[in-house]
């Protein structure tokens, strides 16, 4: 087969950087003491457990300069009872307490708030776990840790804390309940590291020290949290959160009566193991969900949006990190939405019930099994389907993988025309990472069963796989990676995954290097060079794209890069390139473009600070001109206003469009407590004709436990007149049983 040799070769080279790289000797040991005493949650840490235990200290940079200690010391303490991790820490080096925060919201960004952090990974595999931060205003922000260093911060879970802010220093208390996290409870020793922001300071540190081309959050740079005994599992561990909902819509372009819906379901989280966990969902409803950020599509390829539905998050990678960014077998988002056969518009579609088993069996095997059943609506020509997910991996060696994972997607009734009756596929992928983080790589193949509409009931399409493979490389100073792709035709997967194009290799190769001077300005600068290019399955080259760029990140963090490009393309269908509805390029057409671009963002501690680019370029027959600039400001610790702007001037020769298209996009984030936050935008895009509305209030009553008011709206940019809007209002409550 074509892809044979260099499946072995890279095979070759994975397992041989894997032994190469296998050792990591990080020997810090946290010591955690059993405590009978009542942690009274309140920032203070005047109980005498916290007197007498450990402390965690001598904490190095991880920015600006790597081999340095801290300028801010944190001194962190640990205990631990029958329910609950405590973990406190003591955070100076900022005398006048001049914080920078964004607001008082949840989930703030990590990077421009300051903050005390603690990265948990029980199952000592390195590889998943837990973040937990806090900023001096008792803000909090989770996170679910994946593949070394990703982190989901859509993830939300119950955990207490209590910050105070003091004469030249701040304190903080996390109690984090054992029935939050996933663990063997076989063992008394985790993998652990602690870190803290500084943004006044421009500062992050850690325990365990991580160089600088690394995130803090890398779990390959971690201690051992070793506990004094055994955490023993007791009682059941079994939340329930129901829902209830009201809402009120009018849709005045097809002048339909103003409609009033009432809905209820819920949610259930039943810990099987301590490490395992089975979720439920019964009629689940997601319309407090911020809408997507809209932008100019200009691509020829569907545009990818991320998942943000709670029930699909924790160990979301497990089902959907199969595969590469632009090759997913199974993509969430797919489940509760449809085509309406009427109008020819995507819309949602009910979820009647959804089930997911998901974690860890015991240290070296994780497992995770879903379901899912969505409606019928008869009236838009949409079928009820039925998703099952069945996925494994088996890690290998210190820190890699190997994954398995076969969907099905079955539609019940008579079906519409052209949609099919089943998508099937199944695949392997092998995850490389090495003990010192500086190697990772993957390969995969995987492989779809697929009515064949023009043959007998019982056949197949033929040529209906997937295959790739990547190696990375990542030092301090140099980096470089390499990738290829294999597309088969008719790999048409897209009613349950996601394929930006099939038919195709693709092989992209990257690499750079860092300088890091002495300069009292510049912490480092460094040059960057890309190559990508597809060809059809006969190597006849169909796109290409060479970059080269160089960029300077400021002591301050402010950073600034400039880059040329240029790319060749060559079309397989008729397309327009300002997705307007214009005179489209033929299939054959051949395009050649090349253009600069320059981008900054300025000193993120500032109050006000500006992020913008500039995009100049030959584009197809004409000349395209993108300016983008986000405009940001603060009022902390309250909120933010921001005005972002996108402005495309395309200039092309009759018969083609030439054309100016925009997005205006103001937003104003308020935090009137740090249980009560709003956020307002609004969206003018006239690529699609349209202004959007957005309003979400939303009330955290107890944690985890929340009211959302949410309004929408969209009208037509000529006259304002709208064409639809909703109200909708959402009670949910997290009960444990």
């Amino acid at each position: 087969m074509l892809f044979r040799k260099p499946i072995l070769l890279l095979a070759f080279f994975l397992f041989t950087f894997i032994f190469l790289s296998n050792i990591n000797a990080q020997s810090s040991t946290a010591f955690v003491e059993k405590t009978s005493e009542k942690i009274n949650l309140d920032g203070f840490l005047e109980e005498a457990a916290w007197q007498k235990a450990s402390i965690v200290s001598n904490f190095t940079q991880n920015f600006p300069i790597d081999t340095l200690p801290a300028q801010s010391q944190t001194e962190v303490r640990l205990l631990f009872d029958a329910n609950f991790l405590y973990i406190s820490a003591v955070c100076r080096g900022n005398a006048a307490n001049d914080f920078v925060v964004t607001s008082l919201r949840r989930d703030f960004d990590w990077e421009l708030n300051d903050n005390f952090t603690v990265y948990l990974n029980p199952s000592q595999d390195q590889l998943n776990g837990f973040t937990f931060s806090v900023s001096p205003y008792n803000v909090q922000l989770e996170g679910l840790i994946f593949e070394g260093d990703n982190i989901s911060a859509s993830w939300d879970n119950k955990w207490y804390s209590a910050a105070q802010i003091q004469e030249g220093f701040w304190t903080v208390e996390m109690a984090i309940p054992f029935k939050t996290l996933r663990f063997p409870p076989e063992k008394n020793t985790w993998k652990v590291n602690f870190a803290r922001n500084d943004v006044r300071r421009n500062e992050i540190s850690a325990w365990v020290r991580v160089p600088i081309n690394f995130s803090v959050a890398a779990l390959a740079f971690t201690g051992d949290l070793v506990f004094e005994e055994k955490i023993e599992k007791k009682g059941a561990n079994i939340s329930l959160i129901p829902y209830l909902t009201g809402s009120t819509s009018d849709n005045k372009l097809d002048q339909e009566k103003t409609d009033y819906q009432a809905n209820a379901g819920f949610d259930a989280k039943i810990a099987v193991t301590p490490s395992l966990n089975l979720d439920l969902t019964v009629n689940p409803d997601f319309s407090q969900v911020e809408v997507d950020r809209q932008v100019t599509n200009l691509d020829r390829f569907e545009i990818f949006f991320p998942e943000r539905r709670q029930f699909f998050l924790e160990n979301s990678d497990l089902f959907e990190r199969f595969g590469f960014s632009r090759i997913r077998p199974f993509f969430s988002r797919r489940i509760g939405i449809g085509r309406d056969t009427t109008t020819g518009l995507i819309v949602q579609n009910p979820i009647y019930y959804g089930a997911r088993l998901s974690g860890k069996i015991d240290k070296n095997w994780r497992v995770g099994l879903l379901n899912m059943q969505t409606a019928k609506d008869a009236a838009a020509g949409i079928n009820s389907q039925n998703y099952t997910v069945a996925a494994f991996q088996r890690q290998l060696f210190s820190r890699s993988n190997v994954a398995g994972i076969f969907i099905n997607r079955q539609t019940f009734g008579s079906l519409a025309e052209g949609a099919s009756r089943f998508t099937r596929i199944a695949g392997l992928d092998y995850n490389v990472q090495s003990a010192d983080n500086k190697w990772r790589g993957k390969v995969f193949y995987h492989r779809a069963f697929l009515p064949d509409p023009n043959s007998g009931k019982n056949e197949l399409l033929r040529e209906t796989y997937a295959h790739a493979a990547y190696l990375a490389y990542n030092s301090r100073r140099f980096y470089a990676a390499w990738n290829h792709e294999l597309v088969g035709k008719n790999y048409n997967i897209n009613d349950i995954g996601f394929v930006l194009r099939n038919s195709h290799w693709r092989f992209e190769y990257w690499a750079g290097y860092n300088f890091y001077p002495k300069s009292k300005i510049i912490n480092r600068h460094g040059i960057y060079g890309y190559l990508n290019f597809y060809t059809d399955l006969y190597f006849n080259l169909n796109d290409r794209n060479f970059s080269l760029q160089y960029n300077f990140l400021f002591l301050n963090q402010s950073y600034i890069e400039a880059g040329y490009y240029r790319d060749f393309l060559r079309l397989f269908f008729p397309f327009d390139p300002t997705n307007t509805g214009g005179e489209v390029f033929e299939i054959g057409s051949q395009i050649q473009n090349s253009g600069f671009w320059l981008y900054y963002y300025s000193d993120r501690r500032k109050r006000f600070n500006i992020e913008a680019s500039l995009d100049r370029s030959a584009y197809y027959t004409g000349n395209r001109t993108n300016v983008e600039t986000t405009l940001n400001y603060r009022f902390q610790p309250y909120g933010a206003i921001a005005l972002s702007l996108a402005h495309n001037d395309i200039q092309l020769p009759a018969p083609y469009n030439s054309v100016k298209l925009w997005i205006i996009s103001p937003r104003i984030d308020v935090s009137f407590t740090d249980k009560l936050f709003l956020t307002t935008f609004l969206q003018y895009n006239n690529q699609i004709e349209n202004i959007n509305l957005n309003a979400r209030l939303q009330w955290r009553f107890k944690p985890v436990s929340d009211l959302f008011l949410v309004y929408s709206e969209n009208y037509f940019p000529q006259d304002f007149q709208t064409k639809n809007r909703a109200l909708v209002l959402k009670l949910s409550y997290w009960l444990n049983l």
